[in-house]
């Protein structure tokens, strides 16, 4: 607002603008900017997402079986394979080994002998479950570990099987993974203007994080945080008879219309502003006065009698 009362009531005075109040309408400005771009605040809750799980793996396969069946089965899958490799046709490697020429089918069939000890019974049989290993692994991960609920899932992606089986299957992911966080919540418009309005070193980790999400989903936003930081370092560095012009130009070329309304109040009373950007006075002190005032007159409400109410 133009300081006119101020200018007629004294008009040799230095005019100087409280740096408070130009802290505070830039703070509504980028307010109404983080409103108008809050469909990118989402962007702060992918930000904390844990990092994506590996492909599931199949669980560790028990160690090679040992005996007289595994054992044999290994030798018979080898000389199998040596007379084919020799030239021999099956049936011939069934008359010399004396097996049976389904015996040797599906010993030829086999790239190892290992298949042949899961099919048999003696190594780990596959489950129907292991096409949905991937999909139950992402589901744990994420929170969900009610067997009843996947398997309501799973149904719906085909799964013939009963819950009991899931249940049981599911009994493999206990104990090996941490409980999952609870994602955060979508975070206000006041608390990324907050952000923004923070230095960034005195900002903590995940709000750091969520911001530069937020930035990096949108350069609208990105631009007015920008904005924002060299305002800061201006005002700080009582640099504003030099840098005030400048950076209203480049916050007017954003093209943010929050950032350009507050631009057209600075012009308004530029000369305070450039004051009150490069000057040491400031009626911050005074500010905060009146507000301890107005707070203590709140508080009496009810309280005093209305004679001293109406005092001001």
């Amino acid at each position: 607002m133009p300081l006119e009362g101020g200018a007629r009531g004294a008009p040799g005075a230095v005019q100087v603008a409280d740096r408070w109040h130009l802290w505070h309408n830039l703070a509504e400005a980028v307010e109404r900017a983080v409103s108008r771009h809050r469909e990118h605040l989402p962007a702060a809750v992918r930000a904390h997402d844990p990092p994506a799980a590996p492909p599931a793996q199949q669980e560790s396969s028990a160690p090679p079986r040992t005996g007289r069946v595994p054992d044999r089965t290994r030798d018979r899958h080898a000389s199998v394979h040596r007379l084919l490799a020799e030239g021999r046709t099956q049936a011939q490697v069934t008359r010399e080994l004396g097996l049976s020429r389904g015996t040797v089918r599906r010993f030829a069939r086999a790239a190892s002998p290992e298949e042949l000890l899961v099919n048999d019974g003696t190594g780990r049989q596959a489950s129907i479950l292991d096409e949905h290993a991937a999909y139950l692994r992402e589901r744990w991960n994420s929170g969900c570990t009610n067997a009843a609920q996947l398997w309501a899932e799973l149904r719906e992606r085909g799964y013939p099987g009963g819950p009991t089986y899931v249940r049981q299957y599911l009994a493999r992911f206990r104990g090996t993974s941490a409980v999952p966080r609870p994602k955060p919540a979508v975070p206000k418009v006041r608390a990324v203007t907050s952000w923004i309005m923070t230095s960034p070193d005195q900002l903590a980790d995940t709000d750091k994080a969520s911001l530069d999400a937020i930035l990096a989903a949108s350069p609208e936003l990105a631009a007015v945080t920008a904005s924002v930081r060299s305002f800061a370092a201006m005002m700080n560095e009582r640099q504003g008879r030099k840098l005030l012009e400048p950076w209203m130009t480049a916050a007017e070329a954003t093209g943010e219309p929050a950032l350009r309304s507050f631009v057209t109040g600075l012009r308004a009373d530029q000369d305070a502003a450039i004051n009150g950007l490069s000057l040491r006075w400031s009626s911050g002190a005074v500010e905060g006065h009146v507000n301890r005032i107005k707070m203590l007159k709140r508080q009496m409400y009810g309280r005093a009698s209305p004679e001293l109410l109406l005092l001001d």
